[in-house]
């Protein structure tokens, strides 16, 4: 590349010659307008001058054909580089971002965007940007109908202006114009981006001077707008099959997390069957299912009573644990009645036999809880196969042992001993105390208290006989009156109607299980008699009627049960309280007739009476009270007398008489006065009464 050797050389050559040297070289334009001015400076006609202007200007469009030339291959060339970029995006946002990024330096414009139609309500977003200086363009929202995006979708083809705002053949809109004014934009050219015959978008070019875009510039906008579609589509595509993959390996993992679970849930409930079928108890099952579930685990019947249970139950509200069982069996599957707290239904066939309660120790794994639902679900099937067997065992054990009680109470027909035998076979301990209650439904369903009182009797491990409406159970214990509130608490909530309950006992054998069953029937009968119905009494309850009512309560034993306890003081400090408490009541509860009666100062009677009371307690004057304790008085005296003059009578007649023989005179018990001294006397019966 130089200048010319020397003119005379250079005047010496054709002149078509020197504008191919120029052209071979590669020269700037420049070097063509020198040879053109030197040429003029030293041109000998005017045609030589016309004919080597000529050249010069065939030389400079040559020359400018190689540029193009030259510029379409290097576009050529960065087509191609972007295609490579291109096929390496992952993600489409950051495909559109490079392919902003390739139109800018591709066509050489100030800044380059691209706005896609993803949705089908005839707007377009710009999706991306490069060469922005506002953030106003990325993200703007604008109607397909105006902007160069009507042409673009009109024609299908690309269109341009060299200066926007000014250009009338466009629809304009404030808000693409605002973007334009903010960003100083004059020239744009728009390609539409076509995927599969439609548009899906477009490619816009953008300069801040006036600038008309020559053709090939289009057609190189145009070809990267082709290579931008297929990469997009692909990366679309690519990117749902990412979305697929991770949503199938979401599903496997669900789908193993599943199987696990349901090998789990399989394995405990064939533990717990198993149990079942081997006879375990049902408080064995419910620890087995507790453990498994992680929680304390309690199982109620259908009257709510507790069956079993492995631990301290929180407190609920009773109205809403109510709702919970009702919506359980409703539902026929667990509910929630707290956090970490469910209640299923434990039932077969459609009959409920009562609920399943689980509260979980910690947090669950599960945010929704249903892994522990459904394993209590499984549990409580366990259950409900469980209290299917006991009922199977007890009604088909059931039948004997109401016959067993029918013969106790109606009297043996065999040996006591073969009597004992059976009642070992039934598992009943005859050496254990049993006590006899009697309990009178005043109202509902007959046949749903004698189902109550068969699982009541096989809980308790006692037995029942059913005769007149009245039910009848033999239970182990010592306490008649906690066992008949127990009966009354349970039944009657469970009828919603009043119970009438009458207790006795202990017993002390079989052989008088006969005989507390009257005392029990003897208190029923009096608690009707006297208007009390749906309340419960022993003979020890009703006081002095419970000797009259009781077949077996000793006179010793009320005596001692009112006033023992003053009996004893004067026993052992040789005291004279109980002689102090005939005067007062003698005297009509006055200290100081009672202290003339006996010959003390009445500070002395008071002293004693403050006695009597921390033995007696403070409600010893009450009317009935004192009405039991002069009761026990007079037949402590009677029986005293009695025993005296037994004593007498056998010193009298001496050694030889018989035994049996009590004739003489005995004190009639029910005639002294409450204060007397002296007993009128009668002849003695052949038969001294008990007692």
């Amino acid at each position: 590349m130089g200048s010319f050797r020397d003119d005379g050389h250079e005047r010496n050559r054709p002149d078509a010659l020197a504008v191919l040297e120029l052209l071979a070289r590669r020269e700037p334009p420049r070097r063509f307008e020198e040879l053109l001015q030197r040429t003029h400076r030293h041109a000998t006609s005017v045609h030589e001058k016309d004919k080597l202007d000529r050249a010069v200007r065939l030389g400079l469009n040559i020359h400018e054909l190689f540029g193009r030339a030259q510029q379409r291959e290097a576009g050529l060339t960065a087509l191609v580089d972007t295609a490579r970029e291109l096929t390496h995006s992952r993600d489409p946002d950051d495909l559109l971002k490079e392919v902003a990024r390739r139109a800018q330096r591709l066509l050489h414009v100030d800044m380059a965007y691209i706005g896609l139609h993803e949705t089908d309500d005839g707007t377009m977003t710009i999706r991306a940007s490069e060469g922005d200086t506002t953030a106003l363009n990325v993200g703007l929202t604008v109607r397909r109908s105006t902007g160069l995006g009507t042409a673009v979708l009109a024609e299908r083809a690309p269109f341009w202006t060299p200066d926007y705002l000014a250009d009338e053949r466009i629809e304009h809109s404030e808000e693409i114009d605002d973007v334009v004014e903010a960003e100083g934009i004059r020239a744009i050219v728009a390609v539409p981006l076509h995927c599969c015959g439609t548009a899906i978008g477009t490619l816009y070019g953008a300069d801040r001077e006036v600038r008309r875009f020559r053709p090939d510039e289009i057609s190189l906008m145009c070809s990267l707008a082709d290579l931008a579609t297929v990469a997009f589509e692909q990366t679309t595509e690519l990117t749902k099959a990412r979305a697929e993959v991770r949503d199938l390996e979401r599903d496997i993992s669900r789908a193993r997390t599943t199987l696990a679970t349901e090998q789990q849930f399989e394995s405990v409930h064939s533990r717990l069957i198993g149990l079942v079928l081997r006879g375990h108890a049902l408080q064995t099952i419910v620890e087995e299912a507790a453990g498994a579930m992680r929680g304390t685990v309690a199982v109620r019947d259908s009257g709510g009573q507790l069956l079993a249970a492995t631990g301290e139950l929180p407190c609920f509200d009773q109205a809403e644990l109510a709702k919970c069982r009702l919506d359980a069996h409703a539902g026929g599957e667990p509910v929630p009645l707290g956090e970490g707290v469910w209640i299923a239904p434990v039932a077969a066939g459609g009959e409920s036999l009562g609920t399943m309660m689980l509260v979980s120790e910690g947090p669950s794994a599960d945010p929704f809880g249903s892994s522990d639902a459904r394993l209590l679900s499984r549990a409580a099937q366990a259950v409900a196969l469980t209290l299917l067997l006991e009922r199977s065992t007890a009604v088909a054990a059931g039948h004997m042992r109401d016959e067993f009680l029918d013969e106790l109470l109606a009297g043996p027909q065999r040996p006591w001993r073969q009597v004992e035998e059976r009642a070992r076979r039934l598992s009943i301990d005859v050496d254990d105390p049993h006590v006899v209650v009697v309990a009178r439904p005043e109202g509902g369903s007959q046949g749903r208290a004698v189902v109550w009182a068969s699982s009541y009797a096989h809980r308790m491990e006692g037995l029942k006989s059913v005769h007149d409406g009245c039910i009848t159970l033999l239970l182990p214990g010592d306490d008649a009156n906690a066992a008949a509130r127990a009966v009354c608490d349970e039944l009657t909530p469970l009828l919603g109607h009043p119970v009438t309950v009458g207790a006795a006992g202990p017993t002390s054998g079989l052989d008088t299980v006969r005989q507390i069953h009257r005392e029990a029937q003897h208190c029923l009968q009096a608690l009707t008699d006297l208007g009390s119905t749906g309340c419960t009494a022993t003979p020890q309850q009703m006081g002095f009627l419970g000797v009259l009512l009781s077949d077996t309560f000793d006179i010793a034993d009320y005596v001692r049960s009112v006033v023992g306890a003053v009996l004893d003081y004067d026993a052992q400090r040789f005291t004279d309280l109980t002689h102090t408490l005939d005067a007062y009541f003698a005297a009509g509860s006055s200290p100081r007739y009672a202290a003339k009666s006996l010959h003390v100062h009445p500070n002395t009677v008071s002293r004693r009476l403050e006695r009597i009371t921390e033995l007696l307690g403070p409600d010893w004057q009450r009317p009935d009270r004192a009405l039991e304790i002069q009761l026990a008085l007079r037949l402590h005296r009677t029986r005293r007398l009695l025993r005296e003059r037994r004593r007498t009578i056998r010193r009298t007649d001496g050694p030889d008489s018989l035994p049996g023989d009590t004739s003489g005179t005995v004190p009639d018990p029910a005639t002294p006065s409450f204060g007397g001294s002296d007993q009128p006397a009668i002849k003695c019966e052949s038969k001294v009464t008990r007692g």
